[in-house]
């Protein structure tokens, strides 16, 4: 589908939360319908994604704790000579993983609500992810290697699960206070 069909013209670049809002710590609700304000969200969601850059999002990230997700695995920014690359975003509505495989998978994860930090998770390495689309129809897909990953890692964020939950307690403790004391310095400032 050409880019054109998934960004509107007026879109708006969001705030990206981060650690420690406790709102990342909160399930989102399901979407009840697919509108063109939901489209409109879902193009705002690309903006700033692709602004920040990373390749998933998740409405939650943006303080809006509803169950959508959008990703762009292939998107890397600018080619080699300083053109754009092109886009192919993925908008999935209500996602739910319906199959996960034994074999797994580590890649180095990061977060645009825990900026600055990456981690090594181990994750099936191909899931069927059961979701509806753009235009509110119901989808079946299977992936693997990274888009599996970002799937999985953009799903956790709709159940309240962050990324550092998967290495040990004590980097993610160090993580979150860094985190924490860098909230409490900007409160201050």
């Amino acid at each position: 589908m050409p880019v054109s069909a998934y960004l509107n013209t007026s879109m708006t670049k969001r705030n990206i939360i981060t650690l420690p809002d406790p709102l990342l710590r909160k399930s989102s609700v399901d979407v009840e319908r697919v509108d063109d304000e939901l489209r409109a969200l879902m193009d705002d969601m690309l903006e700033t994604m692709y602004d920040a850059p990373g390749i998933g999002l998740a409405a939650v990230q943006i303080a809006i704790p509803r169950r959508l997700i959008v990703m762009d695995v292939n998107y890397r920014g600018e080619d080699e000579e300083g053109g754009e690359m092109p886009r192919e975003p993925v908008c999935m509505v209500n996602p739910e993983i319906v199959v996960r495989s034994d074999e797994m998978r580590v890649h180095e994860e990061g977060c645009l609500s825990i900026p600055e930090f990456y981690a090594e998770v181990e994750r099936p390495s191909k899931i069927t992810v059961r979701y509806i689309d753009r235009e509110g129809q119901e989808q079946t897909r299977e992936c693997e290697d990274i888009l599996a990953t970002v799937v999985q890692h953009e799903v956790d964020h709709l159940n309240g699960k962050l990324f550092i939950d998967y290495i040990s307690r004590l980097k993610r403790d160090r993580v979150i206070k860094k985190f924490v004391k860098a909230a409490k310095g900007m409160a201050v400032a």
